[in-house]
């Protein structure tokens, strides 16, 4: 193994939120070498946006640990987030500022100097295609201009983990090719975990599935490893259904 595919880039160790006798995650712990592409997967309310707003220092957890390229988040925040770009499903984004007035608003709140915010404001547009409405007001832009708005302020200090909240929600199928697109280019220079339910979106993207149910991992794996008779809306069903051997289950497929 060389030694960029060995290097953790991301980790939960034994992360657990408690929120009075709710449990939101149990005890998830996983590790994300670099320059892979994983899809966490699993239903609505199964514990992903708790699990990815602790590894980004967003949330505390009660229990356990988050590292950011051998940061830990809460002993070494600025060090994290250097390394770390967040798109949460309902990205930081306002309806007044032109997307190059933000871009330029999170290089300032970020301490960038001048003259790379400028640099790398240009990749970004480039990079996400934002070239034709970078005046335009962000509130007048559709879901997939304001996602690819998300997206390069995600990226404007060019971090090498990036980590997105259900990423294609509400896209048209034109707009999720574009984004998919996007993220298969991001590979090649960074580690990208990205949330979803969406089964098709692991298919298209992912090197790995992390699978959480109930606030439990319950997979993980390949896609190919999760499928069965080449679908993956079987072991879905199954892995988030009530079925006692669920865990069991999983546990054998991932060895």
């Amino acid at each position: 193994m060389s030694e960029k595919s060995s290097r953790t880039m991301i980790e939960a160790k034994g992360l657990s939120k408690y929120y009075g006798p709710f449990v939101a995650i149990k005890d998830v712990s996983f590790t994300i070498p670099e320059g892979q592409i994983v899809a966490f997967l699993g239903p609505n309310g199964a514990g992903k946006s708790t699990t990815m707003k602790i590894l980004t220092g967003f949330l505390a957890p009660s229990e356990g640990s988050a590292a950011i390229a051998g940061y830990d988040v809460r002993k070494d925040r600025l060090e994290a987030v250097k390394e770390l770009g967040y798109l949460p499903e309902n990205g930081p984004l306002y309806s007044d500022m032109t997307p190059y007035e933000l871009l330029e608003f999170f290089g300032e709140a970020r301490g960038m100097d001048p003259d790379l915010m400028k640099k790398r404001i240009d990749q970004v547009v480039a990079q996400c295609s934002l070239s034709e409405v970078l005046e335009k007001p962000i509130g007048k832009l559709s879901k997939g201009y304001r996602q690819r708005v998300g997206l390069a302020q995600a990226l404007l200090h060019d971090p090498s983990v990036l980590i997105m909240d259900e990423p294609t929600a509400g896209l048209d199928p034109n707009q999720i090719r574009e984004f998919r697109k996007n993220i298969k280019e991001l590979a090649s220079s960074k580690t990208i975990l990205m949330s979803t339910h969406i089964l098709q979106e692991v298919d298209a993207v992912a090197d790995r599935v992390v699978f959480i149910n109930r606030g439990e991992i319950v997979f993980d794996g390949t896609p190919a490893k999760l499928k069965e008779n080449g679908s993956l809306e079987q072991p879905f069903y199954r892995l988030t259904g009530n079925d006692a051997a669920t865990k069991e289950t999983a546990t054998e497929e991932k060895n």
